[in-house]
């Protein structure tokens, strides 16, 4: 049994199942550099430990460039892209105050909940259009 054939079979397999641990897709790249360490391993035999590491480190770099060049970035978008950031789903609507505006703050209901908006101050009941968010405070303008 060639050794160093099966560990690299294993560093390969361990660095892929490492990947659905680690979010990412890095080690996911340097377990396709490792695979492709074993295959030269298993067809040219007598490569030295120190070139076929040279040749894993060669690869992994490689191969994280290829996956940072071609294919980070063309995930599929969302067709829901503001599904988990709540506060951006009411941008342009337009809500009376429940709460007046003072001091650059004041409070808006949406459905069963109070929301903090931030604007220029306006009185109770004016109607005001949310143009944009700071994590869970709305910001307003006149409407």
């Amino acid at each position: 049994m060639r050794w160093d054939v099966v560990s690299w079979g294993a560093v390969a397999l361990l660095l892929m199942a490492a990947e659905t641990l680690v979010p990412g897709a890095f080690l996911l790249w340097m377990g396709f550099a490792a695979a492709a360490v074993f295959l030269v391993t298993l067809f040219v035999p007598g490569l030295t430990v120190l070139v076929q590491v040279a040749l894993f480190v060669v690869l992994s770099f490689v191969s994280v460039l290829v996956y940072r060049t071609w294919f980070r970035g063309r995930e599929r978008q969302s067709d829901h892209p503001t599904l988990n950031r709540r506060a951006s789903q009411h941008i342009g609507r337009v809500l009376p105050l429940e709460q007046a505006i003072v001091a650059g703050r004041g409070r808006v209901r949406i459905g069963d909940a109070f929301w903090v908006v931030e604007g220029p101050d306006l009185p109770t009941g004016a109607s005001v259009r949310i143009v944009g968010t700071d994590g869970v405070n709305l910001h307003v303008e006149t409407a």
